[in-house]
């Protein structure tokens, strides 16, 4: 008599482009039923395009629509396992120059949007008594900044501790938090830096590596930490920067 598997269901916000799109893909391809959110209007259609099940227009910035589509998720697939909060803007202006509506749309997002849907599915999660995973992805300017980045280095910085104080409350519910933190990842984020020939070539000669990422490198670390595999893993910051933290090499080095 055959038994039938229940489907890992996995929520990911910013799932219409970028790292959310990636691990929209990458979470599909191993086999979770990936519920996709983000602002676009045809959310649905891109995230099934993707490999995903379901895609639902959120407002991550809303309390109401984050609850709205993890009880969505809930209604379709039953449960929900995991979440991805991929979700995320960056405005940059000298901090003298930040006006007040800036500053409280960054931090909204970033913060405010990563812990309501956190917060959403660990309720889920509590009340049914299963374990999961939340994933936030923060950035390396969690640990460090650039000129005119007060509005987002803040608000990662935010993510980061957001995630160890989630990782401290829930543990003891079989729920794991872990943050995961890119480099200088081409994404439409990173347009802007990447049109510029001089200084992306300064950020690829920046890191150890070499190079940039790509989103696919930052999906295949969220796919481990919503794994098995990562069982014993949580309140960790987890670096996916080509070495950026760890430390600036001199510009063209050459091996002696």
């Amino acid at each position: 008599m055959s038994t039938q598997v229940e489907s890992v269901v996995t929520i990911v916000t910013g799932a219409a482009s970028g790292i959310g799109a990636a691990c929209v893909r990458r979470l599909a391809e191993r086999g979770d039923t990936v519920v996709g959110v983000d602002l676009v209007a045809d959310v649905d259609a891109q995230v099934r395009a993707l490999g995903g099940a379901l895609g639902v227009v959120t407002d991550v910035s809303s309390s109401a629509a984050c609850d709205a589509a993890v009880a969505r998720a809930v209604e379709e697939f039953g449960h929900v396992d995991h979440v991805v909060t991929a979700a995320g803007i960056e405005f940059n202006a000298p901090a003298q120059e930040m006006d007040d509506d800036t500053w409280s749309q960054v931090q909204r997002v970033n913060v405010d949007g990563s812990f309501y849907m956190a917060r959403a599915v660990g309720r889920h999660l509590i009340a049914t008594g299963r374990p999961g995973s939340v994933v936030l992805i923060g950035s390396i300017n969690s640990m460090m900044s650039m000129p005119g980045q007060v509005a987002y280095v803040s608000s990662k910085g935010a993510v980061l501790q957001l995630g160890r104080g989630l990782a401290v409350d829930w543990g003891r519910h079989g729920i794991r938090v872990n943050v995961v933190a890119p480099g200088v990842i081409d994404t439409p984020l990173n347009a802007r830096s990447f049109a510029d020939p001089v200084r992306i070539a300064y950020y690829a000669d920046r890191a150890p590596l070499g190079r940039h990422g790509e989103p696919s490198e930052v999906a295949s670390v969220v796919a481990f930490l919503t794994s098995a595999d990562a069982a014993y893993v949580t309140g960790a910051f987890v670096a996916v920067d080509g070495g950026w933290l760890a430390g600036e090499l001199p510009p063209s080095q050459t091996e002696a």
